[in-house]
């Protein structure tokens, strides 16, 4: 634990370290910025990041400088802003809309993480990816891509595989959650769908937090509540999500691995218990709307950053060789999702 924070000081002091800061928060910020403007919404403030952050590749030289920080950035940022947008959740507005709502989002996370998984590992995809593309279509999109990943250990030379596999499935969950949201709005006149229904229907088939918010909005005021009050029912999960995936990931890799001896230590994802305290904080301290505002504002910068580094240090001609068949996948999943929950949503809200 000494020797890890002496070297956690050590690489805050270095010029890689600020190097990178200073890159990943342009990135971050104009990312934020450009998520506010009119189709760009639809990607969100962390997609915009990333891609941003692919940009700096063309630039080997100041990468390769802001190495070191940029892998501080993708892990540690990561965990800080995923505790900060705990404060994003109000606990008690989510049990104001009742058991049903809590119910669906269970049954969405637990059926499309399943069922996506199932149909990905039958396409060939590797497991590391396809928990993470599951992950993030059942769950938040790339929150919870870069929420569950910590929980995927893998060995030293497999770790740069890894991060291609996280932005890999950003990229996936990201381009179905758009695709779909203009399905949502093209098929809203044909639903015949309350904005009650229409709300809760976006809010637990499409992907992002951007997605459901840019496409309840279309169904008015009403609509759009439901939309994010469904939508942050299944960020709720994202906790507990990453601890029994963590468990089960760690118990497949021990049965796959027979050389391996002794016993593993538990995947706990503290950073999640962060999360939690920051959602109970912020539901019943006395911090006011602004100041909830500016830590949530602040969560999205401090993701945005992890992103962007994300973007900055990966191979994407390898990724695309291997995209296809978890696009695929995740494809297939969404129109099951997608027609489970618009029939939830016309029999039960």
């Amino acid at each position: 634990m000494l020797k890890e924070g002496l070297e956690m000081i050590g690489t805050i002091r270095s010029y890689s370290f600020w190097l990178a800061v200073v890159m990943t928060l342009i990135c971050a910020v104009i990312g934020t910025f450009l998520a506010q403007l009119p189709y760009l919404s639809l990607f969100g403030a962390l997609i915009i990041a990333l891609i941003l952050g692919m940009f700096f590749q063309s630039s080997k030289k100041l990468v390769n400088q802001a190495s070191g920080g940029i892998a501080f950035i993708s892990n540690k940022f990561l965990r800080l802003g995923i505790i900060l947008l705990g404060f994003k959740l109000n606990l008690v507005q989510l049990a104001q809309a009742g058991i049903k709502t809590i119910l669906l989002a269970i049954v969405i996370v637990t059926g499309t993480i399943f069922l996506t998984y199932l149909i990905e590992r039958k396409f060939g995809v590797e497991p590391e990816l396809a928990i993470l593309a599951a992950s993030g279509t059942g769950i938040c999109g790339a929150a919870a891509v870069m929420g569950i990943s910590p929980q995927i250990k893998v060995a030293p030379e497999k770790l740069e595989r890894q991060h291609e596999n996280e932005v890999l499935a950003v990229a996936i969950v990201a381009i179905m959650g758009t695709v779909f949201t203009f399905i949502d709005l093209g098929l809203k006149p044909l639903l015949d769908l309350t904005p009650t229904q229409f709300g809760v229907f976006v809010g637990g088939s499409l992907h992002e937090i951007a997605h459901a918010v840019a496409a309840g909005s279309a169904a008015g005021p009403v609509g759009l509540d439901n939309a994010i009050i469904t939508k942050l029912s299944r960020v709720l999960m994202l906790a507990p999500a990453a601890l029994l995936i963590g468990f089960w990931y760690q118990k497949k890799s021990k049965q796959d691995n027979t050389e391996k001896e002794g016993t593993a230590k538990l995947p706990i994802p503290w950073f999640m218990a962060g999360f939690i305290l920051a959602s109970v904080v912020g539901t019943f301290a006395p911090l006011g709307t602004n100041m909830l505002n500016i830590l949530v504002k602040a969560a999205y910068i401090f993701l945005g950053m992890a992103m962007s580094a994300l973007g900055m240090s990966v191979n994407f001609k390898v990724i695309l060789k291997r995209g296809l068949p978890a696009f695929a996948a995740v494809f297939i999943s969404s129109i099951i999702l997608g027609i489970f929950v618009l029939t939830v949503s016309k029999l039960w809200f």
